[in-house]
C-alpha cells in the first residue's frame, strides 16, 4: 500500500450492492443497517482521546498507522523511543489530536499519548512531596526542564545545596527529585533535587556529630573558599579551615593552598554541638616545623633565606617551609639609618642573617643582617680619640645641632652650644649649611649607642682665654649697645665679647627703664667691674667712670645682679628672657638631659 503524499488521504472502501447484482429483496434493509453500524463506530473516535493502532508500513521515516477510522494516520519515526525488529503489524497507544485536517486526514501522536499517560500516573499515582526520577534535558531561564515521563520545572536553586556554576554540565544527568507542586489546571509540575540532598546531608550529619571527636583526623571535600578560609564538607557537616591553620608558614589567601573540590584530611580542633560548628585544622596534620627549633638555630648561627614580607619597621626571612625570622630594620646595618625595610630590601631577595634570639612558645625567631659584617663601630674610638681634631661635611640638622659625617656610616653630632664661644645659636644653620667641610673636636664617644659628640668652637681660639688680663677690675672701655633688656643693656667690647650693665649702673638717677635713656648702637664708656672667665660674664658700670682711677673701688651696689648664680648676669638667660628662646647648656663629658636631643 503506497501512500499518496500529495493529499496524504487513505479512503477505507466498503462493498456496495445493487438491486441488479443480487435478488435478495432485504437488500436495502441490510445496506442501511451496515451504514448505521459504520457511522456508529465513527462516532466512537473523539478528539483529545486515546486509542490503539496497528502500524501498517513505514517509508521515509514515517509510520502508517491504522486506528479503525475511515483513514489512517502518520507518525514521525522519531516519536518511537525504542523501535522493536519488526514494527509492522504492532499496536501502538497514540493520541488523537484532529479527526479531519485540511487534507482530510486524521492527526495522532504517540508522544503525546505517552506524556498524557505518564500525566494521567502522575496524577492519580503521585502527590506533592512522592520522590520521581528524572532527566535532565536542558537549562531554561530561572531553572531547567526535567523529563520525569513529563517535563517538570527544576527552578536553579534547587538542583544543589549550593550555587551551580556551571549549569550545562548537569544537562543530560539522571536524578532522584521530590515533586513540590503540582497544577492540575495549567499540567505544571515543579521539582526539587536540593531538597533530598539535604535530608541525606541531615541523616549524615546526625551520624557524623554522633562520631566525631577533637583530635580526629577525617577526609573532607573542600566546599567554599573565602578570604578567612575554606569551608570543608566532612560528610554532610561542614567544618571551618581557617587561613591562620592551613600552613605553618606564610599565605596571603586561602586559594593559594585550596580549590573547590580538593579532597583533604583535616583535623578536628574545636566542636560547638549545640551550634554544629566545627573548627578544623590542616597543618595541625603535618610535623610542626617550630619543634626543637633552638636546636635547628641557636643563638649566633649563620643562616641564609629568602625575604617573603615587608613592613616598614623590618622584614621576614623564610629560613624553611613554615619558619620565617625577622630582621629588624635596627639591624640591618651597623652605619646606615634605616627608615623602612623597603628601602634595601625587596620581596625575593636572598640574604644572610645571624640569630639573635629564638622563642619557641611565640614562634619567633629575631635576625641580624648587620652582624654578618664587621661593626665599624667597634674601632671607632681607636680611630676618633677624645680631643682629636678631625674633619669631616655636614650631612644633616636637627633642631638641636648639625650631623657631620667622618666616614661612610660614622656620623658625629655638633651641639649648638658648641658652635661658638660668643654667640648664641638657636638653630645650627645660623652658622653652618649643608655640604660645609669643617673642623671639630671629638668631645665624647659612645660606641654601643653609636655616638660621637663634636664640638667645633672647641677647633678654635676661644676669646674668653686671657679675659682677665685684657680686662682687669676697673679698666674703663668703651663698647657698642648690642641688646636692650628690661634689667639691663649688653655692651659689645670686642668681637664676641659682651659685658652687661645692670640697669642701676647706668646713671646716678633713677632709671625706670632702659631704653628711656639708651638705643642699641650707642657707643658707651664703662668700666670693668666683674670678670668671670669660666662663666663668660663681665659686669661694667656706666657711673662708676665718674670715679677717678686712684679712688675706684669695687663696691657691693656695683655688683647688684652679677652675684654668681644670678639669673640676669647668665648671658644666655639674659638673651633668652630678651627674646623668648630657651637654650640648654651642655659641656663635654655632661649627659645631656632627656629631652635635649
Amino acid at each position: 500500500m503506497q501512500i499518496n503524499r500529495n493529499k496524504k488521504v487513505r479512503v477505507r472502501v466498503c462493498p456496495l450492492y445493487t438491486m441488479e447484482s443480487t435478488p435478495n429483496t432485504n437488500m436495502g434493509a441490510d445496506n442501511a443497517a451496515m451504514e448505521a453500524m459504520y457511522e456508529e463506530t465513527l462516532k466512537n473516535f473523539i478528539e483529545g482521546s486515546i486509542v490503539t493502532g496497528k502500524v501498517l508500513s513505514i517509508h521515509d521515516g514515517d509510520v502508517l498507522i491504522d486506528i479503525g477510522y475511515k483513514s489512517e494516520g502518520i507518525i514521525p519515526i522519531q516519536e518511537f523511543k525504542e523501535l522493536p525488529e519488526d514494527l509492522i503489524g504492532t499496536e501502538v497507544e497514540v493520541f488523537l489530536e484532529q479527526l479531519e485536517d485540511r487534507d482530510g486526514m486524521i492527526v495522532i501522536s504517540k508522544r503525546r499519548a505517552e506524556q498524557q499517560r505518564a500525566w494521567d500516573y502522575v496524577v492519580n499515582e503521585c502527590t506533592e512531596g512522592s520522590l520521581v526520577e528524572g532527566i535532565i534535558r536542558s537549562c531554561v531561564k530561572g531553572g531547567f526542564v526535567v523529563d520525569v515521563g513529563v517535563e517538570a520545572f527544576l527552578p536553579g536553586s534547587q538542583l544543589d545545596v549550593t550555587p551551580v556554576r556551571n549549569p550545562e554540565e548537569h544537562v543530560g544527568r539522571t536524578y532522584q527529585f521530590r515533586i513540590l507542586k503540582i497544577n492540575l489546571e495549567r499540567k505544571n509540575i515543579v521539582v526539587s533535587r536540593r531538597e533530598l540532598i539535604e535530608e541525606s546531608r541531615r541523616e549524615s550529619r546526625r551520624k557524623v556529630l554522633a562520631d566525631i571527636q577533637v583530635g580526629q583526623v577525617r577526609r573532607g571535600q573542600v566546599k567554599n573558599i573565602t578570604d578567612f578560609g575554606a569551608f570543608v564538607d566532612l560528610d554532610g557537616i561542614d567544618g571551618l579551615l581557617h587561613v591562620t591553620d592551613m600552613t605553618w608558614g606564610r599565605i596571603n589567601h586561602p586559594s593559594e593552598m585550596l580549590k573547590m573540590g580538593d579532597e583533604i584530611n583535616v583535623m578536628i580542633l574545636e566542636i560547638d554541638l549545640e551550634k554544629e560548628r566545627i573548627s578544623l585544622g590542616l597543618k595541625q596534620t603535618m610535623e610542626n616545623p617550630w619543634d626543637e627549633i633552638d636546636a635547628r638555630y641557636p643563638i649566633g648561627a649563620r643562616v641564609h633565606g629568602k625575604v617573603v614580607n615587608l613592613a616598614p619597621y623590618g622584614a621576614f626571612i623564610e629560613l624553611e617551609e613554615g619558619v620565617e625570622g625577622l630582621v629588624h630594620v635596627s639591624e640591618m646595618s651597623w652605619t646606615k639609618r634605616i627608615q623602612r625595610a623597603a628601602d634595601v630590601l625587596n620581596l625575593g631577595d636572598e640574604v644572610d642573617a645571624v640569630v639573635l634570639a629564638v622563642s619557641t612558645e611565640d614562634k619567633k625567631i629575631s635576625l641580624g643582617m648587620r652582624q654578618t659584617e664587621d661593626n665599624p663601630w667597634e674601632v671607632v674610638a681607636g680611630k676618633y680619640p677624645i680631643g682629636s681634631l678631625v674633619t669631616g661635611k655636614v650631612r644633616n640638622f636637627t633642631s638641636y645641632g648639625a650631623f657631620v659625617e667622618l666616614e661612610e656610616g660614622v656620623d658625629g653630632m655638633i651641639h649648638v652650644s658648641d658652635m661658638s664661644w660668643t654667640r648664641k645659636v638657636n638653630h645650627p644653620t645660623e652658622v653652618l649649611k649643608k655640604g660645609d667641610e669643617v673642623e671639630t673636636v671629638v668631645l665624647e664617644i659612645d660606641a654601643t649607642n653609636q655616638r660621637i659628640s663634636l664640638g667645633l668652637k672647641q677647633a678654635q681660639d676661644d676669646p674668653w682665654a686671657g679675659i682677665v688680663d685684657r680686662y682687669p677690675i676697673g679698666a674703663k672701655v668703651t663698647g657698642i649697645v648690642t641688646k636692650i633688656s628690661s634689667f639691663g643693656a649688653f655692651v659689645e667690647i670686642e668681637e664676641g665679647i659682651d659685658g652687661l650693665v645692670h640697669i642701676s649702673q647706668i646713671s646716678d638717677d633713677h632709671v625706670e627703664r632702659v631704653k628711656d635713656v639708651m638705643n642699641v648702637g650707642d657707643s658707651i664708656e664703662a668700666r670693668v667691674v666683674k670678670v668671670d672667665p669660666v662663666e663668660h660674664r663681665i659686669g661694667l658700670s656706666i657711673k662708676a667712670v665718674k670715679v677717678e682711677d686712684d679712688e675706684f673701688e669695687v663696691k657691693e651696689d656695683m655688683l647688684e645682679g652679677l652675684q654668681p648664680g644670678a639669673e640676669l648676669v647668665d648671658l644666655s638667660s639674659a638673651f633668652d628672657t630678651a627674646f623668648g628662646d630657651s637654650l640648654e647648656e651642655w659641656h663635654p663629658g655632661e649627659r645631656r638631659k632627656k629631652g635635649s636631643e
